[in-house]
């Protein structure tokens, strides 16, 4: 986050809990950055942007395999709410498998699924302070007939246990699948719809994402140990692969040379 932005972590009700993963409001308080980083997301994330002038678009935001760096910020936009989707979610709310939104940025009126189209209107309707209620009462009864039960708790169940927490290190692919007594290609098969990523590439973006929000709480060589790595050297070249530069690089301000953003079809 910069000087310029306000985030503010929205609370997520009980009834949401299956479908949204975490809700945040984003307001611009001064002047953008020239350039900025999108660090590396194993989540699918529901976007509204309101510009100056009050319009609004609703967008997908896909995974990101990897850290991109970008110049030209749009200026014109003064806030945002985003809505972080579960595992599992994609599919029954947005009508596509998960992997086919890696690094994509779509409207959302544009994918196939009729509760995608009705979304995107309602949510271009709803302050930030609305949306979280107004989604606990409207998303559990149109997701439930369309969601696999059994599927979802079990790729949960492995998300968890590929993920990076604080004292807890990720558990190896191999061992996951013989826990949960599933085949290593039926768990990347549920990766691929449920997530968009490969469990491994899941595991390996969260344990970044871990390095990145503790990277100033522990010597490298600490951190590495307690994120799971082999030693530091195995997290410098996983980070590297990443995020496009070594640790040391990356917090001192030696990035990559932004390019521009991608502009997307507005309708």
């Amino acid at each position: 986050m910069t000087d310029a932005l306000a985030e503010r972590p929205l609370t997520v009700p009980d009834a949401l809990h299956p479908w949204i993963s975490g809700i945040e409001s984003v307001a611009v308080r001064g002047e953008l950055p020239d350039s900025f980083t999108h660090v590396p997301d194993t989540a699918t994330q529901l976007v509204v942007r309101m510009e100056e002038d009050g319009r609004r678009d609703a967008l997908v935001v896909g995974p990101r395999a990897r850290a991109s760096y970008h110049a030209d910020a749009d200026r014109r936009v003064r806030s945002c709410v985003r809505l972080r989707l579960g595992p599992g979610t994609v599919r029954p709310l947005l009508g596509t498998p998960a992997v086919d939104l890696v690094g994509q940025v779509l409207p959302l009126g544009t994918l196939p699924a009729s509760t995608a189209r009705q979304l995107a209107e309602e949510l271009l309707e709803l302050t930030a302070e609305e949306l979280p209620a107004h989604l606990a009462r409207a998303l559990p009864g149109r997701l439930a007939p369309a969601v696999d039960r059994s599927r979802t708790l079990l790729l949960r169940a492995a998300v968890d246990a590929l993920s990076t927490r604080p004292g807890r290190v990720p558990a190896q692919v191999k061992d996951v699948a013989r826990d949960l007594a599933v085949s290593e290609r039926q768990l990347r098969n549920l990766f691929a719809e449920g997530v968009g990523l490969s469990p491994k590439h899941y595991a390996r973006i969260d344990r970044v994402r871990h390095v990145l929000t503790h990277a100033e709480s522990a010597p490298w060589a600490q951190l590495a140990a307690a994120t799971g790595y082999y030693d530091q050297s195995h997290m410098t070249s996983d980070f590297r692969t990443l995020m496009g530069v070594p640790p040391r690089s990356f917090f001192t301000g030696r990035l990559p040379r932004p390019r521009p953003c991608q502009a997307f079809d507005r309708r």
